[in-house]
């Protein structure tokens, strides 16, 4: 059976975005490209909110014709392309980027499904609103949270309202150079 997997960077006081929605707080480099690619890499099937799908779907689609675009930036564009995205949204009709699955009703029931079939992990990317759903479905297995260096005071969490105690057992942690704890967590049974 798959895992419901949460990949997400936050900051020291737990928020996923600045009040603004904005990620200019994460510290990005090289060495965080290289683990999202470890991360990328135990991924059977990406899971997005509404608002990080649509940002997903108007950015990389096209990079695949930027002659500019890296040779990283190419290669994670086509693995896009073609692995099959789930997107979560009661309000989207449809979802038209290649090979993608819209969940709008009945989302425990969907995802148990999606679980239950053969392959690698599903894994939600950052989607801070479908993450706090499926928090609360009591669906994700495992929390890939990348602790980045600042307080933000304010922003959008996950963690906030109406959930309740989530114990975890720390599965790993490394810090990277640039003071970012990147930590994996399961839920304690």
């Amino acid at each position: 059976m798959r895992k419901l997997v949460l990949f997400m960077h936050v900051s020291l006081d737990g928020y996923a975005s600045d009040s603004n929605g904005g990620l200019d707080w994460i510290p990005y480099n090289e060495e965080l490209e290289k683990y999202a690619e470890e991360v990328v890499a135990e991924v059977g099937a990406p899971v997005y909110g509404r608002t990080t799908y649509q940002m997903m779907e108007s950015y990389w689609p096209a990079l695949l014709d930027d002659p500019n675009a890296s040779r990283h930036d190419i290669e994670h564009a086509k693995w896009l392309q073609d692995v099959k995205k789930i997107v979560i949204s009661g309000t989207m009709d449809k979802a038209e980027w290649n090979n993608t699955m819209l969940v709008k009703d009945n989302i425990a029931e969907e995802i148990k499904a999606l679980k239950e079939q053969p392959g690698k992990n599903l894994v939600i990317f950052g989607s801070p609103g479908a993450a706090k759903t499926l928090l609360e479905l009591g669906m994700i297995d495992e929390f890939l949270l990348t602790i980045c260096p600042v307080v933000l005071g304010r922003g959008k969490s996950v963690f906030d309202g109406g959930i309740e105690k989530i114990r975890l057992k720390l599965l790993s942690s490394r810090t990277l150079k640039s003071g970012i704890i990147a930590t994996r967590y399961e839920l304690e049974k």
